[in-house]
């Protein structure tokens, strides 16, 4: 049931009573008191709105639903199989980055359902949250079904992420800031843990999602863009269209709490989110140079290094930090347009017909 908190502790204790009792005479939610973080009112009541950004984007999610299953997967399948279809080097980019990505999505759904949506007490932004959590498994799926179809050893691809150092140190910057919010006993309400809480949602808009996904996504993008693992691309071009939503959701609510919060956005805290976004585009370069050791798509690890520090500025600024490399441009505006899917293809004529969804039952 959207709206529903993951436990009656996450609400207000009479709010929550309130709505079991249905005690007579209950004050109704007043928009002005509703908060993104520490709120008092009704986390039931989903309805007036006073986030009518976040409602919005969570329609505009619900409108871009897609299922794996309707790609077809044929002529990936026949080059992978192919013994010259692809060169080493491009059958290294494919499997590093379903690596990455198997278990990527699996760590950003448990952050959503075990630690930020219990802390949020907006429900129009838990609303657009249950969407977000959905959408990463869909994702997961989404990298199974290309594992699957393409025959590759499941334990090598699903246990990259604690065998391959680079998709393992990723993975471990993100994990401490997962786990904090994720701890039964933590709370919000006092100004550390609002920014404990605030830093955790950064992380994992600004820079898990907003930057540790573009290496792959411009690697497989490019593969598709010459023809090459069109399935793949397809898929990961609606993958690339959700998170650049999730991204941008999560930027919107931490602009929220800052502006409801003006006290935790301190000299001190900017300077350690400022470090952070610098350790993740190290990370993420070495990343690059781990998966493109050579030359190859007309791509290098090099090109990279730029691309990270543009967007690493961009996802600054969009939550007011100074950009801290600048100068910098992006090398690769063809990606920009693959966030458009209407630029590329018409979704609905790459369906594969054999797919059936609940829609397509009959009712006879």
């Amino acid at each position: 049931m959207p709206g529903v908190p993951v436990s009656l502790s996450d609400a207000p204790l009479s709010s929550v009573s309130s709505a079991i009792a249905g005690t007579p005479g209950a004050r109704r939610i007043n928009v002005a008191d509703k908060r993104i973080i520490n709120g008092k009112t009704d986390v039931n009541q989903l309805v007036p709105f006073k986030y009518k950004w976040a409602w919005e984007k969570y329609l505009a999610t619900c409108a871009n639903h897609w299922m794996p299953q309707e790609v077809n997967m044929s002529r990936d399948i026949a080059l992978w199989k192919d013994p010259n279809g692809l060169t080493e080097d491009e059958r290294r980019i494919v499997k590093r980055n379903l690596g990455f990505f198997v278990t990527a999505d699996s760590l950003a759904a448990n952050n959503i359902v075990l630690g930020t949506y219990r802390h949020i007490t907006a429900p129009e932004c838990r609303q657009f949250l249950l969407r977000q959590a959905f959408e990463e498994a869909i994702h997961t799926h989404a990298y199974q079904y290309i594992v699957e179809s393409l025959g590759l050893d499941e334990s090598e691809i699903f246990n990259a992420y604690n065998e391959v150092q680079s998709i393992r140190d990723k993975d471990e910057f993100l994990i401490p800031f997962i786990e904090a919010i994720m701890d039964p006993a933590f709370k919000t309400g006092t100004p550390q843990d609002d920014q404990t809480l605030l830093k955790s949602l950064i992380v994992f808009a600004c820079l898990m999602e907003g930057l540790f996904f573009y290496v792959g996504f411009t690697q497989i993008l490019a593969l598709g863009r010459q023809n090459k693992m069109t399935g793949a691309a397809e898929q990961y071009q609606y993958i690339l269209r959700d998170e650049s939503m999730h991204c941008n959701f999560g930027i919107d609510l931490i602009n929220a709490i800052k502006l409801e919060n003006p006290m935790l956005w301190t000299p001190e805290f900017k300077a350690e989110i400022k470090a952070l976004f610098i350790k993740a585009v190290e990370l993420e370069y070495r990343y690059a140079e781990d998966t493109m050791p050579r030359g190859v798509l007309g791509l290098n690890a090099s090109m990279f290094k730029g691309y990270l520090r543009y967007i690493a500025n961009r996802r600054a600024t969009q939550i007011g930090l100074e950009p801290m490399f600048p100068n910098e441009e992006n090398p690769f505006p063809w990606m920009s347009e693959m966030i458009d899917l209407k630029k590329e293809r018409n979704f609905f004529e790459t369906r594969v017909i054999e797919y059936q969804s609940g829609g397509a039952l009959s009712w006879d």
